[in-house]
């Protein structure tokens, strides 16, 4: 088995959502429905991007709702098709040298998720979410 070679999501950690959210909708890019007060969704051509709050990013790579200085706020993420995908995905990154930062585990919004850092510390989130529906090309529709 591989790790599906895909970046289902880019989540960008921000100082204000909703004026991020504004500048992104000034610049001709549509907010997805999936999106709430506290994150943004935005579909473009062959993935996601999301717009979160920087710190609550930070919390949910395991920092406290406080971010480091190393910590970047950006996350990639791989969503798949199951909760024992995660499982999986997450493993295999581990054995070719990630550090896993956030075993996998269910989540607040409803989904399940795990959270693994490449050799140079990117975050990547492994996610399971029940509410988004794959193409058939493997691209999230939300």
């Amino acid at each position: 088995m591989t790790v599906p070679a895909r970046i289902s999501l880019i989540t960008l950690g921000v100082r204000d959502v909703a004026r991020s959210t504004a500048f992104y909708e000034a610049i001709g890019w549509q907010r997805a429905v999936a999106s709430n007060a506290d994150v943004t969704f935005i579909a473009t051509a062959d993935s996601v991007l999301g717009l979160w709050s920087h710190d609550a990013l930070a919390a949910d790579f395991g920092h406290d709702g406080v971010a480091p200085p190393q910590f970047r706020g950006v996350s990639l993420a791989i969503n798949v098709e199951s909760e024992a995908e995660v499982d999986r995905v997450v493993e295999e990154m581990h054995r070719a040298g990630g550090a896993v930062v956030k075993p996998p585990g269910r989540v607040f919004w409803g989904g399940y998720t795990g959270h693994v850092t490449d050799p140079d510390g990117h975050c990547w989130e492994i996610a399971h979410n029940p509410g988004f529906a794959f193409a058939p090309d493997g691209s999230l529709q939300l």
